[in-house]
C-alpha cells in the first residue's frame, strides 16, 4: 500500500471512534484485504496511537480550531483532524507540510467542498 492509501485507512479506522462510547470496534478488515503484515502492524499501531492519546489530539483540535468544539465538527473533518494533529505532534517521521496536504486531500475527497479550508486554517497554526 501506498502511504496515502495506510493513512486512508488510518482515516476510516479513525472515523468510528466517535460513534462507539468505551467499544471501539476492531479494525475494519477490509482495510486489510490487500495489505502486507507490515502495512497492518502500520495501521494497527497508528490507529491505536490515536486512540491513546486522542484526549491530548481533541485539546489540540479546539485550541486551534477558533471556537469550534470537537462535538461540532463534522465526523469526517474530526477524524482527519485527528489523523493529522497525531502526525505533527507524535509522528517526526512524517514531515509536517506532508501531514496537512495529506489531510487537505483526504478532506476533498471525503468532505464538502469548504472543509479542507478549515482542516488547513487548523493545522497551519500548529506548524511553524
Amino acid at each position: 500500500m501506498t502511504r496515502h492509501e495506510l493513512r486512508e485507512a488510518v482515516f476510516r479506522n479513525v472515523f468510528q471512534i466517535p460513534f462507539y462510547e468505551d467499544d471501539i470496534p476492531e479494525l475494519e478488515e477490509e482495510d486489510f484485504a490487500d495489505c502486507s503484515d507490515e502495512d497492518r502492524d502500520y495501521i494497527t499501531t497508528k490507529v491505536d496511537l490515536i486512540k491513546n492519546n486522542i484526549k491530548d489530539i481533541d485539546e489540540t483540535i479546539e485550541k486551534n480550531s477558533k471556537g469550534w468544539k470537537t462535538k461540532r465538527l463534522g465526523k469526517a473533518e474530526l477524524a482527519i483532524l485527528r489523523v493529522a494533529v497525531y502526525e505533527i505532534k507524535y509522528d517526526k517521521d512524517i514531515p509536517d507540510k506532508v501531514a496537512v496536504n495529506e489531510a487537505i486531500e483526504l478532506a476533498k475527497a471525503y468532505c464538502d467542498d469548504k472543509a479542507p479550508a478549515f482542516i488547513n486554517g487548523v493545522l497551519s497554526g500548529l506548524i511553524e
